[in-house]
């Protein structure tokens, strides 16, 4: 069970990653980016519960004539899209700046997800924690693979025989009754 309190920030670079995994690229190429962008979503929702990190997925609107938009989608993830002119790095930049003043920032952890070079140096450079779009991808479906084996129903008995799933007393009786030995 993961921790009530959020135990790290996880902030994802959402294009980047998009562009990164092999399973979004083609449900991008094929549905479009609405359905690549709720795939990412979806698969975070679920990760970012089970590991128990507070998670912000973060769009480029840069080229929209919006204000930047954030939505929490559940209490472990919520999404942002930035405001016009602004790219999801300086989002990023700006979010670690920020966060190296606040007071919990020697107690948690920030981790950045984004296979951008230049990202990386920079927010390794305020002090958060940097991991490559394929990393988290591996991340991902390491925890998918634990939480599967966890919630995996227990293995019947060897033997398709109900004989065989009972105690050794109740076997010995059945024994006894089919030689006809009370």
């Amino acid at each position: 069970m993961p921790p009530s309190s959020p135990q790290a920030t996880l902030l994802v670079d959402g294009y980047n990653v998009i562009g990164t995994w092999t399973e979004l690229k083609k449900i991008r190429d094929v549905s479009g980016l609405d359905a690549a962008r709720q795939g990412l979503v979806e698969i975070l929702i679920n990760y970012s519960a089970f590991v128990g990190y507070k998670t912000e997925v973060v769009f480029d609107a840069q080229y929209q004539n919006t204000r930047l938009y954030c939505e929490a989608l559940t209490s472990h993830l919520s999404i942002c899209f930035t405001a016009f002119g602004q790219t999801a790095d300086t989002f990023i930049e700006k979010f670690c700046a920020s966060f190296r003043h606040q007071p919990s920032y020697r107690t948690k952890r920030l981790i950045v997800a984004t296979s951008d070079r230049a990202q990386q140096l920079t927010v390794v450079g305020y002090g958060a924690e940097w991991l490559s779009s394929e990393q988290l991808a591996h991340e991902v479906a390491s925890t998918a693979s634990r939480v599967r084996r966890k919630h995996r129903p227990e293995k019947q008995s060897r033997a398709r025989f109900l004989f065989n799933s009972l105690d050794t007393q109740s076997q010995q009786r059945l024994a006894n009754l089919r030689h006809g030995i009370r």
